[in-house]
């Protein structure tokens, strides 16, 4: 039998560092923790695999009575049940090998400090990371938080700056490419810098740095399409979005020839009619409306460089069609998402208390108000959205959310309001159905009037009656049950 020591066990047998003290306030409780709790989370292991041998040892020192250090591990971020381990693989594995039910263990509540991290410093003691091992760690403490400097991820792994640079050089420069990307975006869409520099956890220093190289940024996308490479070719070769690519493919053209290059046919009548919507704008989510519709919202009620209001953004359909017609664009919805619409920032409209999301005197030249319809796929939105409320509420809302809109408007602002009509149409047939549980185009129009706003256009734009399977047509037809396709984009003006 041989006892492991603190060095020998290179930081699988209680060796401390100094990371506990430099890291800023972390909670430990002494626990026992059943086994089958714990799990070894690869993605923040930093060996690339378990040495039996140690394993072993380790258990001939529990066999024999040896005190053992407690392993230390932490919640699991994705199961509150669970405990994924930051320092002592070895120790738990071998005793699973003895046959134990329970380990004793510290439950860690990091403060500020990578995991990833953390569990490598740990790890390393007076046996270091092989090459791949830090290379690895390295990366991913890097993938993880691209904010972590050189330095912070070398003091960790036991390796210099200039090695570290070494090993995420590429990840660096990708990072730095997507970062010019999202500023070059959302400045282009008129988001003020101190907003942009919020959003993305940047200082306005580093915001205006890379402003300064936005000259840089399209000259080689442009050069690609000169050379014949199609928007979308351009687009999956430099990382961008088809918008964007289409905002530089485009700059300095009409509406018109914005219509023509897209193959959108433009309606000169008040009926617009798509059976479907562009999936090059926007993502794929509930209630999605077709960019052609918004495109055709910004030629007949805005001009270029015009700023838009877009209060509940969703799958950015707007934002996206703002980029192609050259519009300012300010988006806002509940769902954040960060890393792939940081364009869109997060607003969860308070139906008890709304507050108007643009701070300072920057009033919209219009505003595109495409809220969830009544009822309609209410199931798929959030439970805290105002599809699933009742009608009366979801009426209220609508009225405080324009009387609010008027209050933040300027003269010359208009508003398209898109909604469709809900009757309570399932199994009912056409001439049982009661007003009472409807919500028709007047409902609408009374509410818009009393907050203050006059309309001055109504545009059908009807969603496909495609969404009806023919077995469903066939059994309407025969119990006389009249169908909803109705929507509607209504233009309005403050009184």
């Amino acid at each position: 039998m041989r006892l492991l020591n603190h060095e020998e066990a290179g930081g699988d047998g209680g060796y401390q560092l100094n990371l506990i003290a430099e890291s800023g306030i972390m909670a430990k409780t002494a626990c026992t923790v059943p086994i089958t709790q714990i799990i070894l989370d690869e993605e923040i292991y930093p060996r690339s695999s378990v040495y039996p041998k140690r394993v072993s040892m380790f258990a001939e020192n529990i066999r024999d009575g040896f005190k053992i250090d407690p392993i230390e591990v932490q919640i699991h971020p994705e199961y509150d049940d669970k405990y994924r381990i930051l320092d002592g693989a070895h120790r738990w594995h071998a005793y699973k090998e003895i046959g134990a039910t329970e380990i004793p263990a510290h439950i860690i509540t990091l403060d500020g400090v990578d995991p990833i991290l953390y569990a490598a410093k740990k790890a390393i003691g007076p046996l270091q990371l092989t090459e791949e091992e830090a290379r690895t760690t390295a990366r991913r403490a890097f993938q993880n938080n691209s904010r972590l400097t050189s330095a912070e991820i070398g003091k960790a792994i036991g390796r210099s700056r200039r090695t570290v640079d070494s090993y995420i050089v590429d990840l660096r420069a990708a990072t730095q490419m997507e970062l010019n990307f999202k500023i070059f975006c959302m400045n282009y869409l008129g988001i003020p810098q101190e907003r942009i520099a919020l959003r993305l956890g940047q200082t306005r220093d580093i915001i205006r740095d890379h402003l300064g190289k936005k000259a840089e940024l399209p000259k080689s996308p442009n050069a690609d399409l000169k050379r014949g490479f199609t928007v979308p070719q351009v687009a999956e070769k430099h990382g961008w979005t088809e918008p964007m690519v289409w905002s530089i493919a485009l700059e300095g053209k009409s509406d018109l020839d914005r219509f023509k290059a897209l193959n959108w046919g433009l309606r000169t009548w008040d009926l617009w009619n798509w059976n479907d919507c562009d999936k090059r704008f926007g993502d794929d989510w509930p209630g999605r409306i077709p960019a052609q519709m918004i495109a055709h919202i910004l030629y007949y009620f805005s001009d270029q460089n015009d700023l838009v209001f877009d209060p509940m953004a969703g799958g950015g359909v707007v934002a996206d069609t703002c980029l192609a017609f050259n519009r300012k664009c300010w988006s806002f919805d509940m769902d954040d998402r960060p890393d792939t619409r940081p364009e869109i920032e997060p607003c969860l409209w308070d139906i008890t208390n709304l507050k108007w999301p643009i701070k300072g005197k920057t009033k919209p030249d219009l505003i595109i108000f495409d809220p969830p319809y009544f009822k309609k796929q209410s199931n798929n939105y959030d439970p805290d959205g105002i599809s699933g409320m009742s009608k009366a509420k979801y009426l209220k809302f609508l009225e405080n959310f324009f009387s609010l809109a008027h209050l933040n408007a300027k003269k010359s602002t208009q508003m398209a309001f898109i909604n469709a009509d809900w009757r309570d149409f399932q199994n009912t047939p056409a001439k049982n159905e009661i007003r009472v549980n409807s919500i028709l185009i007047n409902d609408y129009l009374w509410i818009l009037n009393q907050s203050g706003w006059q309309e001055t256009h109504i545009f059908q734009a009807p969603l496909s009656s495609e969404r009806f399977k023919a077995n469903v047509v066939s059994a309407m037809q025969k119990r006389k049950i009249i169908g909803v396709t109705s929507r509607y984009v209504i233009i309005s003006k403050k009184k």
